[in-house]
């Protein structure tokens, strides 16, 4: 019977030599004083044997265990060699064929066409939440039960992040089922275990009068100029935020005044989009050239005007500006241009579509070209950037009669407030 204080003490000979244990285990040593675990056996008429591993990375006890093993599956009439050689295979095709390798697939094959903003989110979202708890579990390994654990700890964070991790979750299994690492997608079975995201609309000022105070508020903002410029134009181009802040000056055409996106650049990729621009846009725009034009991004980050602006800036902007109880999103300009539009300025509902870049199709259900109606959202355009214009002229004019019909005590603020903030609130 061999124990470690006889392994220890076997001197190396001129010619290997075994020592016997229970079993059929033995021990060779080497002339080279390397010693080795062994199991002899016969199967299918032929003799075999099985080499374990060198001692001490393969303790006695070990290779006691792997033997009983071996035999066992000898007795059931399987042959142990062939099984060691399918449990490593299997071994290392759980490494190949883990959550974080496999999800790192999915990103490659299927975010490349996605916007970057959303790239960045959903990457974050693996990188962060997912990948520190599920990174390292085989996918044949991979659970209903484990993958809720991930999202129960987002979900205390945030139901709306948990609810679009186990969307991606779900993806991303059904991408693994595809490439014959998982049996199936168990996302659906997870339906009802996270709380409901209660969906709301982003929020938008759509009175007309108090919109175009805000408007007055973002001119005279005085921190970031590219930040002003931005909240400036948002509602002129009626752009989402994120392509807005992804604009180049490659896609600024001054020669015909219009802002050209190529297909892949907005939400919908299938389809590219012409911005008409009024001449107070073009005004905007011809301000940030003459600060970053030598650079590619229009609106530039703060932090390095090689980068685009962050996703936050432009918000942060806006909550300093807007008075208490009163809420716009920078999303929300688009909703606030579309309403102000259509019920003020009495601009025709397909127009709108056709410039917040929805689908819009003619009455043959066939989806109408880029080009479609340009004129027309040019001079819509033109129209609205003119309204904004006397609004805000109409509202100074009126905060400066009051100024001097009330006497140099009006200009005094209240609270820190400026006076146009006060106007704000009073009407």
């Amino acid at each position: 019977m061999l124990s470690d204080t006889i392994i220890r003490k076997s001197k190396p000979k001129k010619k290997p030599y075994k020592i016997a244990d229970s079993g059929g285990l033995y021990l060779i040593v080497f002339p080279t004083g390397g010693r080795s675990f062994r199991w002899d056996y016969r199967y299918d008429g032929r003799r075999k044997t099985l080499t374990f591993g060198l001692y001490p990375a393969v303790g006695l006890a070990q290779a006691r265990e792997w033997t009983a093993t071996a035999r066992k599956q000898l007795a059931e009439g399987l042959d142990p060699a062939v099984q060691r050689k399918i449990e490593k295979a299997s071994a290392f095709l759980d490494n190949a064929c883990t959550f974080e390798v496999v999800s790192r697939e999915w990103v490659e094959a299927h975010l490349s066409e996605k916007s970057q903003s959303h790239r960045e989110r959903s990457i974050a979202l693996l990188k962060n939440d997912l990948m520190p708890i599920l990174g390292g579990i085989p996918m044949r390994d991979l659970n209903a039960v484990l993958l809720l654990g991930a999202l129960r700890r987002i979900e205390a964070r945030s139901v709306d992040m948990a609810n679009r991790a186990r969307s991606m979750a779900g993806q991303i299994l059904r991408y693994a089922v595809a490439t014959g690492r998982a049996e199936r997608d168990f996302t659906p079975d997870l339906r009802g275990a996270l709380r409901k995201h209660q969906g709301s609309h982003y929020d938008a000022i759509v009175d007309p009068l108090m919109f175009a105070e805000l408007m007055l508020l973002i001119d005279q903002y005085e921190g970031s100029m590219t930040v002003r410029n931005a909240l400036k134009i948002a509602p002129l181009l009626m752009l989402r935020p994120g392509e807005l802040r992804h604009m180049t000056w490659e896609h600024v055409n001054w020669e015909l005044q219009q802002l050209e996106f190529p297909a892949g650049f907005m939400k919908d990729k299938s389809r590219s989009h012409v911005v008409p621009l009024s001449r107070q846009a073009v005004s905007i725009l011809e301000e940030q050239y003459r600060y970053c034009g030598a650079f590619s991004y229009a609106f530039p980050s703060a932090h390095g005007r090689r980068k685009h602006m962050g996703p936050t800036a432009m918000q942060k902007a806006l909550k300093t500006l807007v008075p208490l109880g009163i809420q716009q999103s920078v999303h929300g300009f688009r909703a606030s241009a579309r309403t102000i539009m259509e019920e003020v300025l009495n601009v025709p509902p397909h127009l709108l579509e056709h410039q917040l870049h929805h689908m819009v199709r003619d009455p043959n259900r066939r989806a109408y070209n880029r080009t479609v109606h340009l004129n027309a959202r040019r001079e819509m355009l033109q129209n609205w950037a003119d309204w904004l214009d006397t609004q805000k002229a109409e509202i100074a004019n009126r905060m400066q009669r009051e100024k001097q019909q009330h006497g140099a005590s009006s200009s005094a603020t209240k609270d820190g407030q400026s006076q146009l903030e006060i106007f704000f609130e009073e009407t």
